[in-house]
């Protein structure tokens, strides 16, 4: 395996494993069963991923080719049945725990969803709106699943914007001559970076005059 491959690889997993928390933590709060926190996770982790790969006709999917990712997503739902009782779910630091664990997944889907599709020769905007659908589809269906209007449709703070902007920086960065891996890096910082400040300072987009 040559290291961009390698570092799609890792990146990936962490993605997945971050994502799938937010998850879990909104199927626990939600006082699901171990099958509801399974389906959600899998749809958090597995939902952008999955549209990307559709779009570019990169079969079979990515979770599908890799049977190690829905199989530590069952582990990590039955450790997480175990481990914190139903008030855990509902604290504040667990709260801020679910924004920071998405942020980082929103960086990193990102990276790799503009990565694959510029391995599967689509242009420059088109593989930044990949990067973009990567990141938010999962949390878009997580959330309409937990009877929640998705963070991407709410006049709240950054999140698609976040995604676009670290895509965006992820292909700059390769036009400019940087390597596969360092873009990667870039794309996943400045994303996750602007989210968490975002998050932190409540920076949103301008409301439309009313």
């Amino acid at each position: 395996m040559n290291p961009i491959d390698s570092a799609l690889k890792l990146i990936e997993i962490l993605a997945t494993i971050a994502f799938a928390l937010t998850g879990i933590i909104e199927a626990r709060k939600k006082k699901m069963d171990l099958i509801g926190v399974y389906m959600v996770s899998m749809v958090t982790a597995f939902g952008g991923g999955t549209v990307r790969d559709m779009c570019i006709q990169h079969y079979p999917l990515f979770w599908i080719r890799n049977d190690e990712y829905p199989i530590g997503l069952l582990a990590l739902c039955v450790c997480s049945m175990l481990v914190a009782t139903q008030r855990t779910w509902n604290t504040v630091w667990m709260v801020r725990l679910l924004g920071v664990l998405d942020a980082f997944g929103l960086g990193l889907f990102c990276a790799t969803g503009v990565q694959y599709a510029l391995q599967a020769h689509c242009g420059m905007f088109v593989s930044v709106l990949m990067g973009v659908i990567t990141a938010t589809f999962g949390g878009v269906i997580r959330d309409v699943l937990c009877n929640e209007i998705p963070n991407v449709f709410k006049p709240t703070e950054l999140y698609a914007t976040c995604a676009f902007v670290g895509a965006a920086s992820q292909v700059a960065c390769l036009n400019i001559g940087m390597s596969d891996i360092t873009a990667l890096v870039v794309a996943t910082g400045i994303a996750a970076f602007i989210r968490i400040l975002a998050m932190f300072y409540d920076i949103t987009l301008p409301k439309p005059l009313s």
